[in-house]
């Protein structure tokens, strides 16, 4: 049978198109450069904000906290290509001047990168 046919050949129809709210938003992924944030309206009129791209990561280190540079972006275990693009999100692992560290954060729901230094 072909797809959205029923079995005696009429159309499956929708019973309502999507609201506004429940449409899917537009993926975005912040990259290793020069910060640059943007702000998006939220329901109810409240905003957010967004990372587009980071260099500065605020690193923890058991009860110490830091901000460093980020110089690059090691490995990403959810998916190897977005390391070798330079995108940053939660789980990656980054170098920075301080030594490596995991994000623990995700940038593009905040404004800014969180990470913990890894032991080596």
């Amino acid at each position: 049978m072909k797809k959205g046919r029923k079995p005696t050949g009429g159309k499956y129809k929708k019973a309502r198109k999507k609201k506004f709210y429940e449409r899917p938003g537009i993926a975005i992924a912040p990259k290793l450069g020069e910060k640059k944030t943007k702000t998006k309206r939220k329901q109810g009129g409240s905003e957010k904000i967004i990372t587009l791209s980071a260099n500065i990561a605020n690193l923890t280190d058991k009860k110490k906290a830091k901000q460093a540079k980020i110089t690059n972006v090691l490995e990403t275990p959810s998916n190897t290509f977005l390391a070798r693009q330079n995108i940053l999100m939660k789980g990656t692992i980054i170098e920075t001047e301080l030594g490596k560290a995991k994000i623990t954060n995700r940038p593009s729901q905040e404004g800014h990168v969180q990470a913990i230094l890894i032991k080596e």
